[in-house]
């Protein structure tokens, strides 16, 4: 079913965002109303949301709850995640959660922010970077948390794309970055979040990097 309408010639799209009041969640949001796109966000506390337009939906619920994914979901045109792992195994509990309800709602696209640690290893292609030296943190556990979530899309039926981007300080918006197809860009130590809001939200018209990780940085 096609849920788009159309506004002074523009195909407006019905989004939904999780990880709404988040660092890049909320950019991401920002973006899509500036277009005028209806979007939808899923979040605990409603407070925390401190925007407020006649195209955007608030839905106090939890993404751990198959009810309360269901009821943001229904209508949706693409879903767009920026879950965050915050110590907990939410984002990979979430996810199955997620899937199933966009097959029974009929969406196959998905965009996800994961991180540049499950991107493959320029040093050990056979390896993911978190998982080889190229890495420098010290604790994998945020990463292996996106892996699950890969895993699980990979699984899937679905149209998903990850943005992986590395260090993200919050920074300005510049606009002008690099991306890779499941690798990170050479040399690259970190991407704002407004930029990798930016470019996490232009992949709802672009379908270059359907099932794959994308690098981004500067």
């Amino acid at each position: 079913m096609d849920h788009c309408i159309i506004w002074r010639g523009i195909r407006n799209m019905k989004i939904l965002v999780l990880g709404a009041t988040g660092r890049v969640g909320s950019q991401i949001t920002a973006y899509a109303l500036k277009d005028q796109h209806h979007v939808t966000v899923l979040v605990r506390h409603p407070e925390k949301c401190q925007v407020h337009d006649e195209h955007l939906t608030i839905i106090q619920g939890n993404v751990l709850n198959k009810e309360d994914i269901m009821r943001a979901i229904r209508g949706a045109d693409v879903v767009i995640s920026a879950l965050n792992t915050d110590g907990t195994h939410t984002l990979s509990e979430s996810m199955p959660l997620i899937i199933e309800a966009m097959r029974e709602e009929g969406i196959t696209r998905i965009i996800t922010v994961g991180t540049a640690g499950i991107l493959q290893s320029r040093l050990s292609p056979s390896i993911l970077r978190y998982q080889s030296s190229e890495s420098r943190r010290k604790s994998t556990r945020a990463a292996e948390e996106h892996h699950r979530v890969y895993s699980l899309l990979q699984e899937s039926t679905l149209e998903w794309t990850i943005v992986c981007p590395t260090y993200l300080p919050d920074g300005e918006h510049l606009g002008v970055y690099r991306v890779e197809r499941d690798v990170l860009p050479e040399g690259g130590t970190e991407i704002s979040v407004s930029d990798t809001a930016e470019f996490t939200y232009k992949q709802i018209k672009d379908d270059s990097y359907i099932k794959t990780r994308v690098g981004i940085c500067y």
